[in-house]
């Protein structure tokens, strides 16, 4: 059974602030399914975005996994989110300040 987006927000931020980091949600979507994407903020001030996974990656229990989009800066990641809002407004933006963030994230690589 998937958790929902509530929940699955939840135990992050949960999971990262007792590792000692750092975690905010920037966006609140929907409560049950909401996409969430989360951008990681690395120490040397590079930003990561990972998003969900396509649906052909998904885990056959319906956990969330998410994918490494390419590198973006601060601009370019504010246009990819205005763009995702016209498509799909229930979507989650959370940030996390860790230096490992497959420690929190199911993280797929396409193959």
């Amino acid at each position: 059974m998937r958790l929902t987006s509530t929940l699955f927000v939840a135990q992050i931020l949960r999971r990262v602030f007792a590792d000692g980091g750092f975690a905010a949600v920037v966006r609140h979507g929907a409560e049950s399914a909401g996409a969430i994407f989360l951008t990681v903020r690395m120490r040397d001030g590079t930003v990561r975005l990972y998003a969900p996974a396509a649906q052909m990656l998904a885990g056959e229990g319906g956990d969330r996994r998410f994918m490494e989009e390419p590198p973006l800066e601060e601009a370019a990641l504010a246009r990819r989110f205005e763009r995702e809002a016209r498509f799909d407004p229930d979507f989650w933006i959370v940030e996390l300040e860790t230096d490992d963030p497959g420690r929190y994230l199911d993280i797929v690589r396409e193959s």
